[in-house]
C-alpha cells in the first residue's frame, strides 16, 4: 500500500511538471526552486532534488494517457476481452439538424472511457512495481513496446531490482521477439505455439562452464543453478525433475529437464544438446512428448510442450524440419556468455523485416 501511494504521488507530480513545463509557465529554474522549496519545507522526505522531479516527469510522460505505452497495453486489453477500444480523436458529436443541439455525446462518452481505462492501467500496473524497478525500466528500457514488456514481467514475476536488471542486460524483450517472430517464419503447421512465453536464445552465464563441455555436464550445472535457471525460462515454470524415466514398451527412455508450466498448464521439456541443430533431434523429442501425453499428463492439462536447446541452428534446416511437424515443440540456441544487446536488437529488426515481407507476398 506504501508503494502503492509513493508512485501515485510521483506520477501526480510529473504530471504537474510535465503540463506546466509543457504550457511555458514553468522553466528549468522554477524546477529547481520547487525542488528546494519541498526539501526545505519537509527535510526528511527523500526523491525531491531537481533530478528527482524530473524523473517524475518522464514517468509520467512515458505512462501518460496519450503515450505509446498506454496505448499498447490498451491493445493488449483489447486481445483479452476481445473488443475494440476506439480512441476519442476517431469520434464526433452527432448533431440535430434542426435544433443544432447534440444528440449523443460520444466524444465524452469516449473521453471518459478513456480516462477509466487510463486509471486502471495506472492502479492495476503501475503502483504493482517498486519505484526502484521503474526507475531500472525507465533508464534500461528504448521503446514503449520495450518498457511496457518489462512492467507486465516485474508485476507477474514480482522481480527485484537484481532479477529486473539481468533480464534487462540479457536482452530479455529482445530474445522473447526473436522467438516470437522465428517461430512465425519456420512454422508452417496449425498447431499454435505460445512463443510469447519462450525465448530465442537462451542465456546462461551463470553456468560457467569450460568450452569442451558435454550435455551431462551442462544438465548437472543447470541443476545445480535451478534458481537462476528458472528465472531465466521464466517463473511460471515448476521444477519436475531431471533424467525423467518414461516407460514404453519394455525400454526405459529419460528426458533432460521436465517442467510444469503454471499459466499454460502443460508439461514442458527441455532436451539439451551441444551442438548445432540435426534434424534428427526432432524425432527423439516427438516420440518424448507423445510418451508423456500419453503416461504422464492429466485429463485436464494441455498437450505437451517440448524446446530443444542447441549450440547453435541454422534457420533454413529448422524450416525445413518444422514445416510437418504437428507437436508444439520449438528450437531455441542458447549461450553461455552474454550477446551484446545492439546485436539482438538488429538481429530482430532484421527478423520483423523478413516475417513483414513474407506477409505481403
Amino acid at each position: 500500500k506504501v508503494n502503492e501511494e509513493l508512485v501515485l504521488l510521483y506520477f501526480t507530480v510529473g504530471k504537474t511538471v510535465s503540463v506546466r513545463v509543457a504550457e511555458g509557465i514553468w522553466g528549468d529554474k522554477t524546477v529547481e526552486e520547487l525542488s528546494a522549496f519541498i526539501l526545505n519545507r519537509f527535510p526528511g522526505l527523500s526523491g525531491f532534488t531537481r533530478r528527482g522531479l524530473y524523473r517524475m516527469k518522464q514517468f509520467y510522460e512515458t505512462y501518460s494517457i496519450d503515450s505509446d505505452g498506454f496505448k499498447f497495453w490498451l491493445e493488449i486489453q483489447d486481445e483479452k476481452e476481445g473488443s475494440q477500444f476506439v480512441s476519442p480523436e476517431a469520434t464526433q458529436v452527432e448533431t440535430d439538424q434542426k435544433t443544432d443541439n447534440p444528440i449523443v455525446s460520444p466524444l465524452a462518452t469516449q473521453l471518459q472511457a478513456a480516462d477509466s481505462k487510463h486509471n486502471m492501467f495506472v492502479t492495476t500496473l503501475l503502483t504493482q512495481i517498486t519505484w526502484t524497478n521503474h526507475m531500472e525500466i525507465l533508464s534500461g528500457g528504448k521503446t514503449p513496446e520495450e518498457k511496457l514488456f518489462y512492467l507486465l514481467l516485474s508485476a507477474k514475476d514480482k522481480l527485484n531490482k537484481l532479477e529486473l536488471r539481468r533480464q534487462i542486460k540479457t536482452a530479455s524483450f529482445e530474445r522473447s521477439m526473436l522467438a516470437k517472430n522465428q517461430n512465425k517464419i519456420v512454422s508452417k503447421r496449425p498447431t499454435q505455439f505460445p512463443t510469447n512465453i519462450f525465448k530465442d536464445p537462451y542465456i546462461f552465464e551463470f553456468l560457467d562452464l569450460p568450452d569442451g563441455h558435454s550435455e551431462n555436464d551442462l544438465e548437472k550445472a543447470l541443476v545445480k543453478n535451478l534458481q537462476k535457471f528458472i528465472l531465466e525460462i521464466g517463473k511460471g515454470f515448476t521444477y519436475m525433475g531431471n533424467q525423467f524415466r518414461l516407460q514404453v514398451g519394455n525400454r526405459d527412455f529419460y528426458t533432460d529437464l521436465l517442467f510444469y508450466h503454471r499459466d499454460l498448464q502443460c508439461l514442458v521439456l527441455f532436451e539439451l544438446k551441444i551442438q548445432e541443430f540435426e534434424p534428427e533431434f526432432l524425432g527423439k523429442l516427438n516420440f518424448y512428448l507423445e510418451a508423456l501425453d500419453r503416461d504422464v499428463k492429466r485429463q485436464h492439462e494441455k498437450p505437451s510442450i517440448g524446446v530443444l536447446l542447441c549450440k547453435g541452428k541454422d534457420n533454413e534446416v529448422v524450416e525445413y524440419s518444422m514445416a510437418r511437424n504437428t507437436s508444439p515443440a520449438m528450437i531455441a540456441d542458447y549461450e553461455t556468455k552474454l550477446i551484446p544487446k545492439q546485436l539482438l536488437t538488429s538481429k530482430l529488426t532484421q527478423l520483423i523485416e523478413l516475417f513483414s515481407k513474407e506477409q505481403i507476398e
